[in-house]
């Protein structure tokens, strides 16, 4: 697994040093925990099959690209494409290995182009809240983030961060299997907290947000991406049952009503900097993701909405700061 000792070094000279109380006990709890987990030997065993090799080239630019395929053996080059196989499915990316094109369900790419122009990230310390296997850290990292803290439950998106990380490893970038609950006390340890994908899956919005807030740094900013709906201040979608074929989708306000959350929350100069309506060439079934994906939750005949009728997925990023 991960030597987070590095990590702890980096955080033991911070604001987060009290992390250092709790979090090395909790992490090796965690993994103890993980080892029962009945898919894990099988990651595990895929992980191990990744070749030992230095990427003569890495370039996180206009993506997340490492090394060369010229830098492996035909042999090599097998039990790379094997073992990232092996830990299908790739929801977020696209990743490119040693030549190999890991073509993800999400084109998690095109999200952080819509972003990316709003951020400054050079010199911040980020959290990503629900950061998946960890594509948009990488991005977080190369924008010029000094540290870049990931938290998210799944071991599988753990283990593909760490097929990545094992080309990246002096990049302090960290993924923790953690939810934001179980974190330590972060007293408002980043000046930058990315929740992307989180809030609707949310029973409680405000306290999510409350939470976030608490985070960060007096003046820190949040960037928060959630499904929205068209409306105004009053309108809020709470689906019966599932929404887009997802059970645990709770609440999709208007980009107003969102906006009030966060002012009465407690952030100041919320604004939001994107409104995308999701596409099925950005998500989709693909061979790294062999699963149903958008296409397939929403209506055949009317592609505005989804197969339960409600409106089709729209999704707003929204960018605030902590007074």
């Amino acid at each position: 697994m991960i030597d987070y000792s590095p990590l702890f070094n980096t955080l033991s000279t911070t604001c987060l040093a009290n992390w250092l109380d709790d979090l090395p006990a909790a992490l090796e709890q965690r993994l103890q925990e993980a080892r029962r987990h009945g898919d894990l030997p099988r990651w595990q065993s895929a992980l191990a099959q990744l070749p030992d090799v230095q990427p003569s080239v890495s370039s996180l630019e206009d993506g997340v690209h490492i090394g060369a395929a010229a830098d492996l053996s035909e042999r090599q080059q097998s039990l790379l494409l094997e073992g990232l196989q092996g830990l299908h499915p790739w929801r977020k990316g696209p990743f490119e290995l040693f030549g190999v094109h890991i073509d993800t369900e999400w084109r998690s790419d095109w999200k952080w182009d819509r972003v990316n122009p709003h951020l400054d990230l050079r010199g911040k310390r980020v959290l990503d809240v629900g950061c998946g296997n960890g594509y948009h850290m990488w991005r977080m990292w190369q924008a010029g983030a000094a540290l870049v803290v990931g938290v998210d439950p799944n071991l599988l998106f753990l283990t593909q961060f760490q097929a990545i990380r094992r080309y990246l490893p002096d990049a302090p970038v960290w993924q923790l299997p953690f939810t934001l609950e179980e974190l330590p006390e972060p007293s408002g340890g980043f000046d930058t907290v990315f929740s992307m994908g989180v809030l609707y899956h949310r029973r409680s919005p405000l306290d999510h947000l409350l939470q976030l807030k608490a985070c960060l740094r007096p003046g820190g900013e949040l960037v928060l991406e959630t499904l929205v709906i068209e409306g105004d201040e009053h309108q809020c979608l709470m689906p019966e049952d599932r929404y887009a074929q997802m059970r645990n989708v709770w609440f999709l306000p208007s980009v107003a009503l969102l906006e009030r959350f966060l002012r009465r929350s407690g952030y100041v100069d919320v604004r939001c900097v994107d409104l995308n309506r999701t596409s099925v060439q950005e998500q989709r079934s693909t061979e790294w993701m062999r699963f149903q994906s958008l296409p397939d939750f929403l209506d055949p005949t009317n592609p505005d909405l989804t197969c339960e009728g409600y409106p089709a997925p729209l999704r707003a990023t929204l960018v605030a700061t902590r007074p």
